[in-house]
């Protein structure tokens, strides 16, 4: 009696017998929009309004999808009007099929105006692999959660996975959440939830553009936080923000911030400085204060880049030579061989990168 072969789905029968592989999701996604021989793809089954300007898509993934840590980043590729862009966003696991993506929609934001305004029920959305160290901690040790705006994102994956995982019931988290209005808070439920379940985890939101309006991120808050030489504090919100709440915090045990936007930051200086490429060996001049990778990309480049804040490494180099200034927290360096990320620096002076 012979043995029973386990039968092959259509995808891996048609994935043996053609080569190109993007003919073969072609025709794959003609049967299911989901299938794919290799992309890691979400179809959206539900949108909604999450809070002011802010919206959440709920996505069934395929089989290729693979869900980061609580509190990573994933790249998000979609197409606007025939051109293929990629963004980043931090995704909430809802269960073993489900993911949450949440977008603050981010005025003359392609990306962002499409997932908030046109995106549709149906609709595909193509992933690539997570990446981002603001991870669970490995210590049990007190954690103090900072969030702005749309930064309450990986927060609420972080704070899901301690819920999840039984850590609330002996670990010490803080949660304190900045906004401008009351209408622009996001999973205030959720948290609050959580609050009411663990005696262990605090949620504070703080209204800076309310009648009553509570101060900004500042030294007064630090002083409201015992035992901060042995805490982790993470970070996440607009680069001033960050830059802020790193600051401050510089006594932590353990800092980590991750910046979704970038402040400019106020500088003096005007004009042009020259950025030799040595691989391309070419020499073009970009303006002082603006990201390079921003500059490299007006002067018809097209350097490799991905989330485009500092977290992916995608579009990081060798500085062979010259002065650049971090974007996001302001610092300055001027030592040659060092590892230069193209989207969060600025030139001071004139360049020579390996690219």
């Amino acid at each position: 009696m012979q043995a029973l072969q386990k039968r092959k789905s259509p995808l891996t029968t048609l994935a043996e017998t053609v080569v190109d592989q993007d003919t073969a999701n072609f025709w794959l996604q003609k049967i299911n929009p989901l299938w794919s021989v290799h992309q890691a793809l979400g179809q959206i089954t539900q949108k909604e309004t999450t809070a002011n300007g802010l919206v959440s898509l709920t996505l069934r993934c395929n089989r290729n999808f693979v869900m980061g840590q609580p509190g990573q980043h994933h790249p998000v590729f979609v197409e606007v009007k025939g051109r293929r862009y990629e963004r980043t966003y931090s995704l909430t696991r809802v269960d073993a099929q489900h993911v949450l993506l949440t977008v603050k929609k981010v005025e003359q934001g392609i990306v962002s105006s499409w997932l908030a305004d046109q995106a549709k029920v149906g609709d595909i959305i193509e992933f690539g692999q997570p990446y981002g160290d603001m991870q669970l901690p490995q210590q049990a040790q007190s954690l103090l959660l900072l969030a702005a705006g749309s930064g309450i994102t990986p927060m609420l994956s972080l704070v899901n996975a301690l819920a999840e995982q039984k850590k609330l019931d002996s670990t010490p988290v803080q949660l304190w959440y900045w906004v401008k209005n009351y209408a622009d808070v996001a999973f205030k439920a959720r948290f609050e939830q959580i609050a009411a379940q663990y005696s262990n985890f605090q949620f504070k939101v703080f209204y800076t553009q309310e009648t009553e309006a509570d101060p900004r991120l500042n030294a007064d808050y630090v002083k409201s936080f015992e035992q901060l030489n042995t805490a982790t504090v993470y970070a996440c919100g607009p680069s001033g923000f960050v830059s802020t709440a790193e600051q401050l915090f510089a006594d932590a045990d353990l800092f980590k911030g991750e910046a979704f936007s970038l402040s400019q930051l106020a500088s003096a200086e005007t004009g042009f400085v020259n950025v030799t490429l040595t691989k391309s060996n070419k020499t073009v001049a970009i303006p002082k204060g603006q990201s390079i990778l921003v500059g490299l990309e007006q002067a018809n480049l097209k350097p490799e880049y991905g989330c485009r804040m500092g977290i992916c490494h995608k579009c990081v180099c060798n500085k062979a030579q010259g002065a650049t200034k971090n974007l996001v927290n302001g610092a300055e360096n001027t030592e040659p061989g060092d590892a230069l990320k193209l989207c969060v620096n600025a030139a001071q002076s004139d360049l020579v990168i390996d690219l």
